[in-house]
């Protein structure tokens, strides 16, 4: 009997769509990593501590399938509690079970662009319509962000790549007069002046995002969390992997936050060089746009491009990002980093503008 012959064995949508590629992670340590927006500076001694504890036989059994212990963490530092909050490996495994739970084939899924990456494809996952909505040239929000009839609506606050914020005020309106979901992606909200939380209460629609991956140097344990109403982070919890945190996760988490001296004093350094940082490439002629995460992105001149920096800068050994994509293809995202790698930038920054000046001269 003849095997039948497939041209795919995928999903005709997983067939067309491009998957999230991550920025570079280079093997070796030689380079200065200004482009994932990783946090610079070690976690709090107390993950560290709380991490070795947890190495031992204990290792053989399943974790908590709904990381209380962390939950009630995150309810004691944000005032909630711990029946509207909802763990997950990282906020990408959120993002992953809210598309799951709410949007079905042919339903519209809204965002606005550019942003972050991810919503496109989970997006493509489900097979949604997709409704694209362009930010205005300063970033922010134009009426076509009320899409009727929308299952989801993506928003990344202050936004990746361009670190600007959308007021609170402004979310709130939108979450009053749509019909779906609202998710307010807060990766970088650390950094900002203000945050959504407390308009979990007012909006029954309305889920909010955090990571520890940024503003308490975990990325490489993968913690992020949801906080809305109960009903939503109950149907949430139908949708979730069995065991989808584990246990040293878990730990450093309960860790990270137990020790808010540590976070507050990174999380000001990081802000301060940020400042030091925009006022230094404003200085070197570029376009800033206003940042409220620990990244700032900028507009190269026409004189050279951003693709010839970014691979300048690399054969320096420093990473940023360059993301090939209309309104960004002439613009870099730059990590915040220590003040010594930042100075390292700058000084080879100017290096090569001089360089790509010549040689396009």
């Amino acid at each position: 009997m003849k095997t039948k012959k497939h041209s795919s064995y995928f999903r005709k949508n997983i067939d067309n769509m491009t998957g999230y590629i991550p920025g570079e992670q280079p093997q070796d340590s030689l380079y200065i990593k200004l482009n994932t927006n990783e946090n610079p500076y070690a976690p709090s001694p107390k993950v560290l501590a709380a991490l070795k504890d947890e190495i031992d036989e204990r290792l053989r059994l399943y974790p908590d399938p709904v990381s209380t212990g962390a939950r009630e963490k995150v309810a004691e530092i944000f005032k909630t509690k711990p029946e509207r909050v909802m763990v997950g490996n990282g906020s990408d495994d959120l993002l992953t079970i809210i598309t799951r739970s709410f949007v079905s084939k042919d339903d519209k899924v809204v965002y606005p662009y550019p942003t972050y990456l991810l919503y496109k494809v989970l997006s493509d996952i489900q097979n949604a319509k997709e409704c694209v909505i362009d930010f205005r040239e300063d970033y922010s929000l134009p009426e076509e962000i009320l899409v009727n009839g929308a299952a989801v609506t993506f928003m990344c606050n202050p936004n990746s790549p361009s670190g600007t914020m959308i007021p609170v005020a402004k979310i709130s309106e939108i979450a009053g007069k749509i019909d779906g979901i609202i998710v307010v992606d807060e990766a970088y909200a650390d950094f900002a002046e203000d945050n959504c939380l407390r308009l979990v209460d007012k909006h029954p629609n309305l889920i909010v995002l955090r990571t520890l991956s940024k503003s308490y140097s975990l990325a490489g344990m993968r913690l992020g969390f949801a906080v809305a109403q109960k009903e939503l982070i109950n149907g949430m919890m139908k949708v979730k992997d069995s065991y989808n945190v584990d246990r040293l996760s878990m730990a450093s988490a309960v860790a990270a936050l137990d020790d808010q001296e540590t976070f507050r004093q990174n999380v000001s350094r990081i802000i301060k060089t940020r400042e030091y940082l925009t006022n230094s490439l404003k200085k070197l002629g570029f376009f800033v746009y206003p940042s409220q995460a620990n990244f700032v992105m900028i507009k190269c001149e026409d004189s050279y491009e951003a693709k010839e920096i970014y691979r300048e800068l690399k054969e320096r050994k420093i990473l940023v990002r360059h993301i090939d994509q209309p309104r960004l293809d002439d613009c870099l995202r730059i990590t915040i980093g220590t003040d010594k790698e930042i100075e390292t930038l700058l000084e080879q920054l100017a290096e090569v503008q001089l360089v790509l000046l010549n040689q396009n001269s």
